[in-house]
This record gives C-alpha cells, structure tokens and sequence, in this order.
C-alpha cells in the first residue's frame, strides 16, 4: 500500500533516528516441529518519546522473530492483551514465522518489561509506538516493501491488541489487513452502555492497571476518569474526550483494509454490537470485511484458538501474500452449540455460515407478542441489594445452563425491584440472531433520571429461566414516557413451547444504580411486541451428529440441577424474616451461634455462642490466638453465614447485604487507603463511594473523636502505623453508627499509640453508642472496656460486666501524678490510718496505689485523698483480669 501524508503530530523526519536499541539482541532458534523450519527471536529494546515532541522517554520492549532465510516477506505485528505483554504471543509468532512472516511482538506501555503510563491505546502514546515500529520494519531488508518506508504489515491482537490494531489502520496508511479480536470499537459505549457505568469491569480493567508497588499505572488524566466514575456512577466532557480519542470510531473513516473481525460471543465486556458497528462502518469504505461470532470472549469458554489462528492465517495469506487461492472463509460465521459428547465430557460445537454479514438487524424479523399488567419497581438506596446477571466470567457458564434444557440459571433478580412481560408459548422454533426490539412505557413519577436493565430470558415448558450469554441493556431514562429498547445481540435458538420474557430491573451487580430510593412504574404500550431478527440465509456447517448427543442427559448435570434447586429452596425458607419486636432495642443479640471448619464435622470455629450487648456498652470480645474471635465478627456482619443460629441486628436479623447492616461501622482485618490522596480525601472518597448523602457522613464529629489533627490534610502515605488504624477508626465511625466492630483495633501500635487508640474509643461510647471490642491485650480491655464476652477454642467461657468477672469490686486503683519518693511514702502511711481501709500498696507500672477497702465509701475516700494533697487523676476498681482470664482458661488450654 502506498505512503499517505502523515498525521501532524508525528515526527516525520525523526520517525526512524528515534528507535535507539538500548538493549542487546539475542537470537534464539525454536524448532518448528517435523520438517518446519527453525525460528529465531531477537529481543530489543526501543527508547521512544513518551509523546511526539516530548523529551522524556519510554522503552519499549520487543521481540523480532524470523526463520532466518533473509527473504523479503510480509510482516505482521501481534499485539497482546491488557494486562499480558509480549511473551503472551510467542506461541502465535512462531507459527506465523513458520509460515513465511515476520512477526513483531511488543509489550505495551506500563506492561511486561516496558516502561510509561497505561494510555489505553491513546494516539499520541501506543499508536505513536506502532507507528514506530513499522518505520523500523521498513528499514529491514527481509521485509517486503510496497515503498519507501512502507512495510507490507499487518496487525492482529485481542481485545487491548485488537483495539491498537484498529487504531493503527485508522491513523497510518501503511498498515495492509488487521484481525482484531474480542475488542472495542467505542468505548464510551463499552463502558457507559446507554449512560450507565460498568462498573464492575471498569474496576477489573482499573485493577488490572493498578496492580503492583507503583500503584496507578494509568495515565493521570485516565485515573481522574476512572476516580469520578468510580464515585458518581456517570460520565462527563472530560471521560467522553478521553475515551472517544481511544476509540476506533473516532478514526473510522480512516480505516480502509481488509478486516477480519471476530467477537466473542460469551462477551459482557466488549458485546456483539461493538463489532457490528465496527463491520458497518469499515465495509462502509469499501474494505473487504468478514465477521465471526466465536464461543469465546472476556468471559470465558471455549476461545476456538486454532480455529481462529487458522482463519487469521488465511486473511493475511490473501491480503498479505496476495495468495488469491486461499480460501478466507465465509463472510459471516457464527459458532452455535449443539448437544453434549457424553464420550468426550464436552460441548459439541458447530458453524453456521452466510454469503454476507446481516448486521444484527438480520435479514428478517419474527413479531413475538407480549403480555403483563402494569407493574411498580423499586430502586432500593445505594443500589443494594443488586439483581445478579452480567458478571465477568460468568457468560459461558450461563450458556451451559442453556444447553442443559435450561434448568441451571445463573442469573437472580431481587423481588420488588424489577417488571416481567411474557409470551404466550412459541408455537414453532426461533432462532435469534442479532438485537430484539420493544418499546416500554416508563413513568418516573418526578424521579428521573431512572436506570433500568433490559433482559430478554428463555422460558421453558416447566419455568426455569436462561439468560443467554448473561447478557443485559442498560437504559437511563430522563424522562417518563415510552422507551425503545434494544436488547442485546445473541445468536440464541428458543425452542418451539418455550416463552419469552422481558424483565426490566432496577439493578445489576455489574453497573452503577442511582444511590437514591425511587420507585417507577414500568408498562408496555398497547400492542406492544418484541421484533426478533433472524438469518434464514445461515447454513449449518455441521455434519449429522448421532442422537445420543441430543438426548442423553448428563448425570453431573442433573445432579447439579438437584443441588441448585434444592440450595434455592432452602435459602427461600431460611431467608430473612421481619424485625423481632423483642430484640429492637438492643444492639446486638447472639444465640446459639456456631461455624465449623472447612470439611469438618467435628471441628468447629465456633460453638454454641451466645451472648447480648446493651446499648452505650463497650463490650470486650476476649480470647486467645485461635479463639474464635474473628470468625465471630465476620458472622456478626454478615460476611460468612454461621452452620447454626442466630444474630439479631436491632431487632433485624443479618444476612449478607441486610439493610440493618448500614446502622453498623466495622474494621474487620486491617483497612486499604490510597497511599497519594490524604486522609480527608480517602474519608471522603470512602463515603462519596456508599452513595449516601453527604449530610449523613458527620464527618466532623468522627475526626473530633480520631483526633488526627492536622494529619488529615497529609498523603496517607506518610502516616504512622498509628496513624493509620485511627483513620481506619474515622472511616467506621463515618455516619456515627449506632453499633462499632473492632478487630483488634490497637496491633502494631506503640504504648503511646494504643492510649490514644483506647482514648478513641472511649469518647466515640461516651455518646451512648455501643462499641465492640476484639482482643487478646487483657490490659487494653480491662482499660477500655465495661463488659466482657470471654472466649475459647470457640466457646463462651463467661459474659458480663468486667467488675463480675473480675470479682474485685473492694480493690480500688488510684491513678496519681507525679509525686517524690517521701511524698509517696507519707501519703501512703497516711492513707492506710484511714477508717475503712484495709490496705494500700503502690502499683508502680500502673502509676498508681492498689487501696483495699472496707466500709469507706469511694467518694469519701476521694475527698481525704486530695486533703492529703494527692494528685489524684482517676479512680477505678482494679481490675485483675489477667487472674481471671487466666482462671477461667486455665483448664481449658
């Protein structure tokens, strides 16, 4: 392909003087099985401008491999995907080297051993790095030149690769054919389909990226994006630039070579209608174009790699090589499933191919009626509990359970909080290729904008419901009024009897809800249908397959079903019951509470506990390593479900998500922070993150009682140990619950540390507020809190305010000042000729004086010890607890 004009912002005349290899090559000689020729790799390592006309640097690591023969050949690049780096594609590069290419793997910027911030494929960053790299592989003599500087090159990758290979094409005439996989043509409409942010694979994405000691490794500007994201659950100006110049739409016009396109159809992440855009608008150029539904995508199954491999092989052989004998393959496939191979233990897996690509409007459209009363829907606060359907990893296992007769369903949709509309049973078979249409009517009652999610489920005859693909259409509604609503495209059979229903829900795990309660009412306007599209033109490609495929049910599988169904049911019978009238009052009732280990029968983390917590208690939760402690407390808040018992909440009882929870504040096993934002910018992250008011945070008073200071405005990263754990505190005290779990709240502090920390906690009950305590520091308890629930080997030793645990309510400790020796020893010989005292001793490691008495009361004790001028700072029973623990363990060790 001839040389175009260049995009302005590169280096035209430096484009080649700025690939300074830094780092050796090494050639290294692969076998390429019997009668294959050889493959060697020569790694290098690029220094690039960080942008064009920028003076800092980024090194680009690389790996050239070639068999060797010094002929003039095409070359293709292979890009990896996020996350991986170029090892990844060493296995693909050897296979094209064998087959007379040379290949060109890279590691993108913040991956593998290159260095720089992740630009998710930006322009003027990864792209710019291609552009660099053909202008090396335009330089080498083994590779075929269409003219000066212009390699014969083509790009191919997945996802993260598939999206640089199409920004390639878009911005340098040079490149030839790509074959992009599983990747994004917009990602503005990836990541905020319909206006609504997705979430829980931006946070996978953004995890991904920030992985590692160097924390964010993001550009700046990306991790701002994802921050205001992450925290307001939409998108602004400044998100919609960033994304669209990473976005291949923004360079369609541009992209005019053959392009093979292949979309995973297990693929929440980046769906179908992401390459259909893709195909429309580079055929629109007049580029040859083939697009391949495969099995596989972001989550999971069966990827077909040698099939695709294969395909991609022959598009570069044709376009390429120029090889007009090849065969491409049809212009549209799509892989379907067919049964199961008891034999093999596997899906058995078959094409269906057309002469042309339908687009997913089809080249036909079936009208299926649907019928269902008006209905209110909820949007619970924050979101939560969420319905359960497009989740990372989970497309493939949901079209298992459509293969298995529709009797596994992964999906979950929480009662009150969605509308259902039903067909009648289909009276013959429909084969869905491509995006449903309907129109609904949404009345938003004043509280728009509403978020809704769209989902198209195969009923069958006996009721049991499939999601294919787990797939959903999210849908911001601004205004009441009717709706169309595309659904998302599958290639998905229903079979003759089954139904179909629409279900419009207010919430899905994997996006962002409107933190605010609302209610909507969700209809369908008269006449209203779903329009189906289909593709008669598709042929199977399969040959005929024997009946046991279609008929033998899988024993695992129904044994599976049996265990679901009978899990399902037994949750609906154990599930949460309204508050016990009873128990309103108090905080926290535990009874009969147990949690075995992990595959035992006999050995248990805990047994049989019960106890109860007043309100403005400080209950110490006491007991040895091993004593069950923890394991309690991750009970008490829902995180793991006891094997027996119960915990009442206020009343409430708690199940993982209960909404009682939200009266709760808790630091279970350490708190993360964002080591560069200070601690008021965690704090108000943290909070912004539960989609509460902000007025509801009473942020002052959880840093009054924290008493951080001016340590507040600092990076957390400078923090101290102690430090930390009091902001961890602030961040469960945010919304002054009404009830605080601790977990050893005082480890890895000094003493001056852990009496600030037992301070704390002291002022926040001081309000009334009931606070729990775990620990194994008796002092620390004895010091801090009123009440104590003592624990071993996971069994209540005893429970109850510290004093009658103790048993030493006569023996009093005088905390004093500082004092001289003579002065202590007068004051001590005078106090012990009081009336009513039996004896005083000096406690010294306690800075104070154990006085024993008997008849005098404390008050009056009080009053002769400042006549005697003792500097008295507290008075307190003297708590022996360590005797008593130790009492009450001692026979139990």
């Amino acid at each position: 392909m001839p040389p175009g004009p260049r995009r302005l912002w590169r280096w035209a005349a430096a484009a080649v003087t700025a690939l300074v290899v830094v780092g050796g090559g090494t050639a290294v000689a692969a076998g390429g099985g019997s009668g294959a020729a050889a493959v060697q790799e020569q790694d290098q390592v690029f220094t690039m401008p960080e942008t064009p006309g920028s003076a800092s640097t980024v090194r680009i690591d690389t790996a050239y491999f070639t068999t060797g023969d010094g002929t003039p050949r095409p070359a293709v690049l292979l890009a990896h995907g996020f996350g991986g780096s170029k090892d990844d594609m060493a296995g693909e590069a050897r296979f094209l080297a064998q087959h007379g290419y040379r290949v060109l793997t890279w590691s993108a910027r913040g991956f593998g051993r290159s260095t720089g911030a992740i630009g998710l494929d930006a322009p003027d960053r990864e792209v710019a790095d291609v552009e660099r790299l053909i202008d090396w592989l335009g330089k080498r003599p083994d590779v075929v030149r269409d003219g000066p500087d212009d390699p014969r090159v083509g790009i191919a990758g997945a996802s993260y690769g598939g999206a640089i290979s199409l920004l390639t094409a878009g911005h340098d005439r040079r490149v030839d054919a790509i074959a992009p996989q599983i990747t994004w043509w917009d990602l503005n409409d990836a990541l905020f389909p319909g206006g609504v942010f997705k979430k829980l694979w931006a946070g996978v994405f953004f995890t991904t990226g920030s992985s590692g000691a160097s924390g964010c490794r993001f550009t700046a500007a990306l991790c701002q994006v994802y921050q205001h994201a992450a925290l307001t659950g939409t998108t602004d100006a400044a998100t919609t630039a960033l994304l669209a110049q990473s976005s291949p739409d923004s360079v369609a016009a541009s992209i005019k070579v053959p392009t093979l396109i292949t979309q995973g159809q297990n693929d929440s992440l980046f769906p179908l209608a992401q390459a259909d855009a893709m195909a429309r608008a580079i055929r629109a150029n007049g580029a040859p174009v083939a697009v391949d539904w495969s099995s596989g995508g972001h989550d999971g199954g069966d990827q077909e790699s040698s099939r695709v491999q294969a395909r991609t092989l022959a598009w570069f052989d044709t376009y390429l090589k120029h090889d007009q004998g090849v065969d491409t393959g049809p212009a549209f496939r799509v892989t379907r499933t067919g049964g199961v191979s008891v034999s093999a233990g596997q899906v058995v897996t078959f094409g269906a191919s057309a002469d042309s690509y339908p687009t997913i409007n089809g080249t036909a459209r079936r009208t299926v009626a649907l019928d269902g009363p008006p209905q209110t829907v909820a949007n619970p606060a924050g979101g939560m509990p969420p319905a359960v359907s497009s989740v990372p990893g989970l497309g493939a296992l949901g079209q298992l359970g459509g293969l298995l007769g529709g009797n596994v369903s992964l999906s979950q949709d929480m009662p009150g909080q969605y509308a259902a509309f039903q067909s009648a049973p289909l009276d013959s078979a429909l084969q869905l290729t491509g995006s449903a249409d309907v129109q609904v009517t949404v009345d938003t009652d004043g509280q728009a904008p509403a978020v809704l999610f769209a989902k198209l489920y195969d009923v069958s005859p006996d009721g049991s419901a499939v999601l294919p693909h787990q797939l959903v259409t999210p849908l911001r509604v601004t205004a009441s009024g009717t709706v169309d609503v595309r659904l998302p495209a599958v290639d998905h059979d229903f079979a003759a009897g089954h139904r179909l229903r629409l279900v419009l829900a207010t919430t899905d795990l994997g996006f962002s809800s409107p933190a605010a309660p609302a209610t909507y009412r969700v209809s369908l306007p008269s006449g209203a249908a779903l329009t189906l599209p289909t593709d008669p033109a598709l042929r199977n490609d399969r040959s005929s397959l024997p009946l046991w495929v279609w008929v033998l049910p899988l024993a695992a599988a129904a044994i599976a079903v049996a265990i679901v169904a009978t899990g399902r049911g037994a949750r609906r019978r154990r599930g949460p019951r309204g508050p016990d009238p009873e128990l309103e009052k108090l905080p926290l009732v535990v009874r009969g509470l147990s949690k075995r280990y992990q595959g035992s029968t006999d050995r248990y983390a805990v047994k049989e506990l019960s106890f109860r917590v007043e309100r403005g208690q400080v209950l110490g939760l006491l007991g040895p390593n091993g004593a069950g402690k923890t394991t309690t407390m991750r009970m008490l808040m829902g995180l793991i479900r006891p094997d027996a018992g119960t915990v009442h909440l206020f009343g409430h009882p708690v199940t993982a998500g209960a909404p009682v929870l939200s009266r709760v504040g808790a630091f279970v096993e350490g708190a993360g922070f964002l080591p560069h934002l200070s601690g008021r910018a965690n704090l108000d992250l943290y909070w912004r993150a539960t989609g509460r008011p902000a007025g509801d945070a009473h942020v002052a008073e959880a840093l009054e009682i924290a008493d951080l200071g001016e340590a507040l405005e600092r990076p957390v990263r400078t923090y101290s140990q102690g430090m930390r754990q009091r902001l961890a505190i602030a961040q469960a005290m945010l919304g002054l619950p009404e009830l605080l779990i601790l977990d050893e709240p005082t480890n890895g502090l000094d003493p001056q540390q852990i009496r600030e920390m037992r301070a704390v906690i002291t002022r926040y009950a001081a309000g009334g507020r009931t606070v729990i305590v775990s620990s194994h520091l008796l002092s620390e308890v004895e010091q801090t809190c009123t009440h104590l629930v003592v624990m071993t080997q996971g069994r209540l030793l005893a429970a109850g305010p510290v004093a009658e645990i103790t048993g030493n309510d006569d023996e009093l400790l005088v905390g004093i000042g500082e004092m001289g020796a003579e002065e202590l020893d007068a004051a001590i010989t005078a106090i012990g000729t009081l009336d009513g005292v039996v004896s005083v001793a000096p406690a010294p490691e306690e800075a104070g004086l154990l006085v024993r008495l008997d008849g005098l009361a404390v008050a009056q004790l009080l009053a002769e010890l400042l006549r005697l001028n003792v500097p008295v700072e507290r008075v307190g029973p003297h708590r022996r607890l360590e005797d008593a623990f130790l009492t009450l363990t001692g026979d139990r060790a």
